[in-house]
């Protein structure tokens, strides 16, 4: 029998993003319900990004917190034909994801972390950092680790919003179907950011839910789990490292029986 055969297990990842866990989901047996609790929107100004962009030859190092950083800044990139990575731009990003993106719009990557978590790649970056200019690009509200811990290590630091990260407003609707209705029963739901954990957490308060006891909660990391704590609500299930195969890995090996 697979491994989450029968399992309802919801997913709070963007819609764009969902379709990959949902998939690898179902092929362990399990019954994914998508309800985004992130969209992903344009930042309040493009400025940061373009200015930066028109500056690209000051810059030592350019790094990229995600995968729709690098999205963001493919796209302005295009509406100026002129502009092109200077080879003296080095690329640092914070996970193999965030790699496999930026080499899909062509471009090499530098440095990625042995942790994939914005602490691990201030650290990679922190000796090379001394008199260096570098450039974040990022969501627009995001933990200051990364620009904090470089500007501390000598570095000159540019941080450019690409991207802005928002509830969706049709999700609270069903949450609330789900939610309210005692004929469906959730097993486990994932979280792959912070921000899916706080907006879930808003959701339910603006259906007047609480969360059903029972529910696995499936953090894809320390960060992540962090979250939740803060929240009031405890992590059962944490990826051994902050990757989709391994959060689908953790959630299997949770959901098997024991011999």
């Amino acid at each position: 029998m697979l491994p989450l055969h029968n399992r309802r297990i919801l997913i709070t990842r963007t819609r764009g993003q969902s379709s990959d866990l949902a998939i690898q989901l179902e092929a362990l047996g399990a019954t994914s319900i998508l309800i985004p609790t992130i969209e992903i929107v344009p930042p309040e100004s493009y400025n940061p990004l373009d200015q930066a962009l028109a500056h690209l030859v000051s810059f030592d190092w350019v790094l990229f917190t995600s995968a729709n950083a690098v999205e963001a800044f493919g796209e302005r990139m295009k509406l100026r034909d002129s502009v092109a990575l200077p080879p003296t731009v080095k690329i640092a990003v914070i996970g193999p994801a965030t790699a496999r993106a930026v080499e899909a719009v062509g471009l090499p990557v530098a440095l990625v972390p042995d942790r994939y978590i914005a602490e691990s790649l201030a650290e990679s970056l922190a000796p090379h950092a001394l008199g260096r200019r570098i450039l974040i690009v990022r969501a627009e509200k995001a933990r200051d680790v990364l620009p904090d811990t470089l500007t501390r290590a000598g570095a000159t630091v540019t941080v450019a919003p690409a991207y802005c990260n928002r509830v969706p407003t049709d999700s609270v609707s069903s949450i609330q179907r789900i939610f309210s209705s005692p004929e469906v029963q959730i097993d486990a739901i994932t979280f792959t950011s912070a921000s899916t954990a706080r907006n879930l957490a808003g959701l339910l308060d603006a259906a007047s839910l609480t969360l059903p006891a029972g529910i696995a909660l499936a953090s894809i990391g320390p960060i992540t789990s962090d979250a939740l704590r803060e929240l009031g609500l405890n992590p059962t299930i944490e990826a051994s490292e902050p990757t989709i195969n391994a959060l689908i890995q953790a959630i299997a090996e949770h959901f098997t029986p024991r011999p």
